[in-house]
């Protein structure tokens, strides 16, 4: 393995269960974490990183696996009478929506005009937490698909320390075998009454309606997971870990 991993992260997704157990495992690897806006997947990944939890979409360039799928929830005023509903239905209310979401452009600037009752905006519960609005609750959106989280990378970066990374993600124990088809953790996981995503080399349909494909190879078999080009025939599908690298990890360059 090589001597560093990058991991970079967009607002709202933190890698912190994870890097807990990754320096637990992993010693002698020094894992460097950095936050990223939610626009700046691609630069990241060009860069000196090596992987980015990222929301979707992400580039049909990168590889992808699907991780889990966010609550959408509709902030507004605490003293709005909609705060008093378990969940909101905006094609039943009269309100004026600030943004439709799924996710804002400028989460701060929209939960501004929220906070100063212009009206109300849907985002990802875990952006919405993560702004700590004191002014404002959340309620879940009636029949919001959510916003699906994945871990994308590059061929080039591929390596032994990226499957390896991506086994901890996905909760694979230390001595579990690669072979294994693990459930990823993290907070926000799809609830147990949600379907399942397909397990082996299924497809995972996220909410923009694009298809990312779900790692189901062994590493060095050669075999990949959801191979071909993606329905809308443009470039590469988003696929699951390749056999070889073309280069090493960048923390080792």
């Amino acid at each position: 393995m090589t001597a560093a991993l990058t991991i970079a992260f967009v607002p709202g997704v933190s890698p912190a269960k994870w890097a807990r157990v990754w320096r637990e495992r992993f010693p002698d690897v020094e894992l460097r974490l950095r936050p990223i806006g939610a626009d700046e997947v691609d630069d990241a990944l060009a860069g000196e990183v090596d992987m980015v939890f990222a929301r979707v979409p992400v580039s049909d360039e990168h590889n992808a696996i699907p991780l889990w799928t966010e609550t959408a929830v509709v902030a507004m005023p605490k003293d709005s009478p909609l705060a008093d509903l378990a969940q909101v239905d905006l094609r039943d209310a009269e309100v004026h929506v600030v943004d439709a979401g799924p996710v804002p452009a400028d989460v701060d600037a929209t939960l501004d005009l929220v906070e100063a009752n212009v009206g109300v905006a849907v985002l990802p519960q875990s952006l919405f937490r993560a702004a700590s609005r004191k002014a404002l609750v959340g309620r879940p959106l009636v029949d919001a698909p959510g916003t699906q989280v994945v871990l994308a990378w590059r061929d080039e970066d591929a390596s032994d320390t990226t499957e390896e990374f991506i086994g901890v993600v996905r909760g694979r124990t230390a001595n579990s075998s690669r072979n294994q088809t693990d459930q990823p953790g993290g907070a926000d996981r799809v609830p147990e009454d949600e379907p399942r995503q397909p397990r082996g080399g299924g497809k995972a349909k996220p909410a923009n309606g694009k298809t990312v494909a779900k790692r189901g190879a062994t590493k060095g078999t050669g075999a990949k997971s959801g191979g071909g080009k993606n329905s809308t025939g443009r470039g590469r599908v988003q696929r699951g870990m390749k056999g070889k690298p073309k280069r090493g990890s960048k923390g080792n360059r």
